[in-house]
């Protein structure tokens, strides 16, 4: 926990929710033990969603779909969603909920390595959602920043691993080191790199914002 659990609880409590198929799909994550979205992220992307109106989003790691659906539904905009998911017990799930959302026509989900998938990739997006195994973020930086565009927002989840990323290494169990490392070294990507703008908001377990200038590209 990273923000006072108390002062959570009051946020949350003033949330209006959302539509009755996102509150159910989200219950029933939670009773499956499937990670979702905190309620303080869901806001906080509905805000972004409503101030950029994206057309293009890209979404690393679906899960359930109930990220996807929800950046479907509180989009002012018309949009499209590409996501990508490895975890084959979680893709019929996803694929599912979308049909039964009817949503199937502006979700596109790519099965696979995001790896792999991410190179294949050549149209930029408008949004990319980064919600998957926090240890590969630092190995899918250069292909996602390849799919941005000038004013293009990259939203980054779970980066404060639970307030551990302040601590010293060698206090973070061994089991957590590497992510540890790469997460830091991630984070020190987004603030020093010329061609992003990035703000690091103790959010939920934490999330980055950055906004493509295209300024490092230029320089290339």
């Amino acid at each position: 926990m990273i923000v006072d659990e108390r002062m959570i609880t009051y946020i949350n409590s003033l949330d209006t929710g959302n539509t009755p198929f996102l509150e159910e799909l989200e219950q029933k994550a939670k009773e499956d033990f499937v990670p979702v979205i905190r309620r303080e992220m869901q806001s906080f992307l509905k805000v972004l969603l409503a101030m950029k109106q994206p057309a293009r989003i890209l979404e690393v790691g679906t899960a359930v779909g109930f990220s996807a659906l929800l950046m479907c539904e509180y989009n002012p905009a018309p949009c499209h969603i590409t996501t990508i998911e490895n975890y084959e017990k979680r893709i019929p799930l996803a694929l599912e909920n979308f049909r039964k959302a009817g949503r199937e026509d502006c979700i596109t989900l790519l099965q696979g390595d995001a790896a792999d998938i991410l190179k294949k990739l050549t149209d930029p997006f408008d949004l990319i959602f980064m919600d998957a195994a926090k240890g590969q973020y630092l190995h899918f930086l250069p292909q996602v920043l390849r799919l941005m565009k000038k004013g293009s927002i990259l939203v980054s989840d779970n980066v404060l691993q639970d307030g551990d990323i302040i601590e010293s290494r060698f206090v973070v169990e061994r089991r957590n080191r590497t992510i540890h490392k790469r997460m830091r070294e991630y984070l020190y990507q987004l603030k020093h790199r010329k061609e992003l703008i990035t703000c690091v908001l103790p959010l939920g377990d934490g999330v980055t914002v950055s906004v493509f200038t295209g300024r490092g590209r230029e320089e290339e």
